[in-house]
C-alpha cells in the first residue's frame, strides 16, 4: 500500500515539474521533532496496529503548529482528529477505541453496524463511495467538483457525537459522504495546507494524471519549500522533501 503512496507522490511531482526526496521518518525516534524540521511537507498514511501511534499523533501535531504542508490518509486522518481533539478542544484523553477501547472521548470508532460484527474476513468499509465536497475547500481547489468517488479500506470513522464539538474548534468537515454522514475530508481552518482524508486517493494517481490531492501537497510543500529558502538560487531542477 505505501508502495502507492510513494509512487503517487512521484506522480505529484510530475504534475508540478519537480523530483519529489521522500524521507521515511521513524516515528518512534526521540529526535521526532528535529527531523520533522527538516522537510517541506508532511504525509502520515494509513496502516493498522498499535505500534507507532502515539508518534503519528505528535506527527501531525507538529504539521498543524508549526503550518507545515499535511496529507494524512485513512489512519493519518484519524490521527489528526486525534491530535485536534486532545490538543485544541482540550478533550483529555481523546483517542480511536481501536487503539484505547476505555477513552473517555472516542472521537474516532466503529460504526454501529461494525460493532455487531465478529467474523471480521472482508467485512471493512471497501471499494468506491461517492464524497461530497463543499465548494469553499482545499479540497474543491484540487479536485474542481464537487462529486468525486474514492476507494476505502477502513473500519472505523470520525465520531459523529464529536463532530459539532471539532467543527466549532476550527476542524472543518469538507468532504462527506452524505448517505451516512460521514466525515471523508478534514481540513483545518488556520492553516495553509492541512487536508486529511478517510479514503485512499493513492490507488487513483497515475504518472500522466497525478491525483488532485498529492498534486496540491507537492504545490503546497514546494511553496513552503521556497520560502524556507529565500534568497537561495534557483534551480533548473528542483528537488522538494517530503
Amino acid at each position: 500500500m505505501h508502495t502507492r503512496i510513494w509512487e503517487a507522490l512521484v506522480h505529484g511531482g510530475v504534475g508540478n515539474g519537480v523530483n519529489v526526496k521522500i524521507k521515511y521518518i521513524n516515528v518512534e525516534s526521540r529526535n521526532l521533532e528535529e527531523e520533522l524540521k527538516t522537510v517541506d511537507g508532511i504525509l502520515v498514511p494509513g496502516g493498522f496496529g498499535e505500534r507507532g501511534i502515539d508518534g503519528k499523533i505528535r506527527v501531525c501535531r507538529f504539521a498543524r503548529e508549526g503550518k507545515i504542508p499535511f496529507l494524512g490518509i485513512c489512519l493519518g486522518m484519524q490521527c489528526a482528529v486525534i491530535d485536534f481533539a486532545q490538543s485544541v478542544c482540550e478533550m483529555k484523553g481523546a483517542h480511536s477505541t481501536e487503539f484505547k477501547p476505555d477513552t473517555p472521548y472516542p472521537v474516532i470508532d466503529l460504526l454501529p453496524e461494525q460493532k455487531k460484527i465478529f467474523q471480521k474476513g472482508g467485512t471493512m468499509r471497501l471499494g468506491n463511495y461517492p464524497c461530497r465536497i463543499k465548494r469553499d475547500s482545499l479540497a474543491f481547489r484540487a479536485y474542481k467538483r464537487e462529486l468525486v468517488l474514492e476507494r476505502h479500506r477502513h473500519r472505523y470513522e470520525l465520531n459523529n457525537k464529536f463532530r459539532a464539538g471539532l467543527v466549532a474548534k476550527g476542524l472543518l468537515v469538507t468532504g462527506e459522504y452524505e448517505k451516512k454522514h460521514l466525515a471523508e475530508i478534514v481540513e483545518l481552518k488556520d492553516h495553509p495546507w492541512f487536508v486529511a482524508v478517510q479514503f485512499h486517493p493513492e490507488f487513483k494517481s497515475r504518472p500522466t494524471r497525478p491525483h488532485p490531492l498529492f498534486r496540491d501537497f507537492i504545490k503546497a510543500s514546494l511553496d513552503k519549500g521556497k520560502s524556507g529558502r529565500a534568497g537561495t538560487e534557483s534551480r533548473p531542477y528542483k528537488e522538494e522533501r517530503i
